[in-house]
Parts: C-alpha cells; structure tokens; sequence
C-alpha cells in the first residue's frame, strides 16, 4: 500500500496527528475515537505496513511512533505536483489574458 492510500481515511490521518505528537500506545490513540479496538488496530496495520508509523513492543504494550521521513516523501511530490499544477495555471491565465487583449 503506498503513503496516499495509508492516509486516505479521516481515521488514519487522525492517527498520524496523534502520534506526531509524540509516541502513544494503541489503547492511548483508540480513546480518541468512537469505533472499536479492533478498527483501530486495523488503521494501525495499515499506517504500519505503509511505512507512516512503526511499532515497537513494550511489555504488554505496543507503542507508535511517526514515520516523519515517509511523510517527507510524500510532501516532496506533492510540492512538485503543485508546481506544475501553478505553471499550467500561469500559462492558462497568460492565455486568457491575450485572447482578450486580441
């Protein structure tokens, strides 16, 4: 699974806010939201096996910490998606701008 489709649900970015804030374990990130445990550890799995979080095992406990440089890679092709998105942009507008000067 790529990093957009890991992030692709409320939940899942939910779940990156939260850990970004530091490392929480699954019962820690699953009271803040009205569905199951089970659903949770879902959204984990999946942000774990995208790469956005890793797990560790403490005890008892499993603790999510952010995967910020998987995040770091999606932003750098997002910025580049944009600049391309505002140079066809410019050159639309710069079309635009002729015809109805012409």
């Amino acid at each position: 699974m790529d990093i957009f489709e890991a992030i692709g649900t409320p939940h899942r970015r939910r779940i990156v806010e939260l850990v970004a804030a530091g490392e929480r374990t699954a019962g820690e990130i699953a009271a803040h939201f009205d569905i199951s445990r089970p659903g949770v550890s879902q959204h984990l799995s999946t942000l774990v096996a995208a790469g956005v979080l890793t797990v560790r095992k403490a005890g008892r406990e499993r603790r999510y910490t952010l995967h910020a440089e998987a995040l770091a890679e999606a932003g750098s092709w997002l910025e580049a998606q944009q600049s391309r998105w505002n140079d066809a942009l410019d050159r639309l507008e710069r079309e635009i701008a002729a015809d109805e000067e012409g």
